[in-house]
């Protein structure tokens, strides 16, 4: 594990930034020694100084009901290719935050196959007369049952697949911190800034958003990497109260000024 040094006994725990060190007779808590990576991005409402070693990079719902046709949101006549704008810019942007060590994490609707999590309120955002294809249900097109775990409807478009060491957290809700494990891993990864992608921006991105403000999280959203099929007057007032109340915006390719280049 890269920060750490093996000679000095056991390792106990995943983050870089807050693993303990264990031995026959004595347990090391102090914090491992990790070089800052200082990074400053032009951003609104000001320039933001970031700590690369600290920061992760929280990508959300780009999944096939949401982004590729015979999805959910195709299904039910939903503008899908508006959701995929943000493949082309995260195409660009997460090979790079790799390299930096940056972790990349994904955080899908991922249901139980039975719904006992669900309750009737959350059951109504996709089937609001009761009739019709809702979460868990069969897709026509290809039978893949709606935003469920391991499901083809859950799983991240082909463009955008997870890569080996990616992080993925399964949400149940609008917020991906309600009712998972996203802020106890971010904590043990040592994250203080977060930088947001995915879709819809006016929906899940932003909630997620605001609940990681909310728990003291640095927040960037990296307006190019969201997307969003609702009007643009949401995606306006997202970024508004964003840069206003919850943190700060820039393009991807602010960030890519920031990294080296490989």
């Amino acid at each position: 594990m890269a920060g750490l040094d093996a000679t000095s006994g056991g390792i106990l725990g995943k983050g870089r930034n807050t693993a303990w060190r264990a031995t026959p007779t004595n347990v090391d808590m102090t914090l491992p020694a990790i070089l800052p990576r200082v990074v400053t991005i032009d951003a609104e409402p000001q320039g933001v100084t970031i700590d690369l070693a600290r920061t992760a990079i929280v990508v959300i719902d780009m999944q096939n009901d949401f982004c590729a046709k015979d999805g959910w949101v195709d299904h039910i006549g939903g503008n899908y290719e508006a959701d995929r704008a943000a493949i082309a810019p995260l195409q660009k942007l997460l090979p790079q935050l790799r390299q930096a060590e940056v972790p990349v994490i994904w955080v899908n609707w991922g249901n139980r196959p039975d719904l006992l999590n669900m309750p009737p309120n959350q059951l109504h955002l996709y089937k609001n007369s009761g009739e019709g294809i809702g979460l868990g249900d069969p897709l026509p097109s290809n039978g893949a049952h709606v935003l469920e775990k391991d499901s083809w409807a859950a799983e991240v478009v082909d463009e955008l697949k997870p890569q080996p060491g990616d992080v993925r957290v399964d949400k149940y809700r609008i917020s991906g911190f309600w009712d998972t494990p996203l802020d106890s891993i971010l904590r043990n990864l040592g994250t203080r800034t977060i930088l947001f992608a995915g879709c819809n921006t006016d929906q899940c991105v932003l909630h997620t958003l605001t609940d990681a403000n909310f728990l003291g999280y640095g927040c960037i959203m990296l307006a190019d990497c969201c997307a969003t099929s609702s009007p643009d007057f949401c995606s306006e007032a997202t970024i508004w109260n964003v840069k206003k109340c919850f943190g700060f915006v820039c393009n991807s390719e602010a960030v890519l000024k920031t990294l080296p280049q490989v």
